[in-house]
């Protein structure tokens, strides 16, 4: 199945939310007036886009509306398009190697799932990637990962549990190093309970991978579950706060209807999407485009 098309599929149910309430206001309203608007504006929000990337939507469109004199619902929903790919950051990194990649997110957002798709994903791209088991906390995310490593063909370094996670990182370093993989990828704890120790946690994570590692390039990607909603806006918040966040995984797309909430984290926190969950099978993570993905909601 083709990119554009296994998008449009994960995106059904955001389609049938979301779209169903424009078609619904550009099919009874063929001119452009503040009524119109406003019905617009309600949609938007209630398709869980948020409140600030409306706003942001709502008012570019009145400037287009007054400046390009936009009479036609059927314009109207054109520029709409166009304004939602404009919300979405570029990403302001390349992905050279070496690299080391941190994963940070809550517990039961799909992290374990993500890293085995990513070193899938990296490694059919000809890339030597070394999985780290971090999240020493829960001895059931080191099997799972374990798992998902075999099944993408990548070695994972591992230890006991309850082990110091910065040492995990550091055998990982060190055995990257002597493979001379392309990437490392690096699971992390997501207990927000114990949130200021978890936020230590990941900078001294961060402190490992700068002393060992220098030369290599460190990003992290925060990976969030689109099926919370605006929950998932929060959680981004806490996230950015402790660490440098470079970019937004965005998992479980296809079991919700809230999909409308990559385009609120676009707005709201200013962060790329990168990455997109599709569905549960390895193959199905995909790198984000703004355009193919306001596309397949609208199609």
């Amino acid at each position: 199945m083709g990119f554009f098309n296994k998008i449009k599929e994960s995106l059904s149910k955001t389609r049938n939310n979301l779209v169903n309430k424009l078609e619904g206001i550009f099919k009874f309203s063929t001119k452009v007036d503040d009524e119109t608007l406003e019905e617009l504006e309600e949609a938007l929000i209630t398709a869980d886009i948020g409140i600030k990337a409306t706003e942001n939507l709502i008012s570019k469109l009145k400037e287009k509306v007054k400046s390009n004199r936009i009479k036609d619902t059927e314009e109207l929903k054109l520029v709409l398009k166009e304004e939602m790919i404009n919300l979405f950051p570029k990403p302001s990194f390349n992905l050279k190697t070496p690299v080391i990649i941190l994963i940070v997110g809550v517990n039961g957002v799909g992290k374990t799932t993500t890293i085995g798709k990513l070193a899938n994903k990296l490694k059919s791209e000809g890339k030597k990637v070394i999985i780290a088991a971090a999240d020493t906390f829960r001895a059931a995310a080191v099997e799972q990962l374990a798992i998902w490593g075999q099944r993408a063909g990548v070695e994972v370094i591992r230890q006991m549990e309850g082990s110091d996670p910065a040492s995990v990182l550091f055998d990982a370093i060190q055995a990257g190093k002597a493979r001379r993989a392309d990437v490392i990828i690096c699971d992390t704890a997501g207990r927000l309970h114990t949130k200021k120790n978890l936020m230590e946690e990941l900078k001294k994570l961060y402190r490992v991978a700068d002393k060992e590692f220098p030369e290599a390039e460190k990003i992290s990607y925060l990976v969030l579950d689109a099926t919370t909603g605006q929950n998932a806006i929060a959680q981004a918040k806490i996230f950015k706060d402790a660490v440098n966040v470079n970019g937004i995984i965005l998992t479980k797309l296809d079991g919700t209807a809230k999909g409308g909430v990559a385009l609120a984290i676009a707005s709201e926190m200013e962060i790329p999407v990168c990455y997109i969950g599709t569905g549960e099978g390895i193959e199905d993570i995909a790198e984000f485009n703004p355009r193919e993905f306001v596309d397949a909601i609208f199609s």
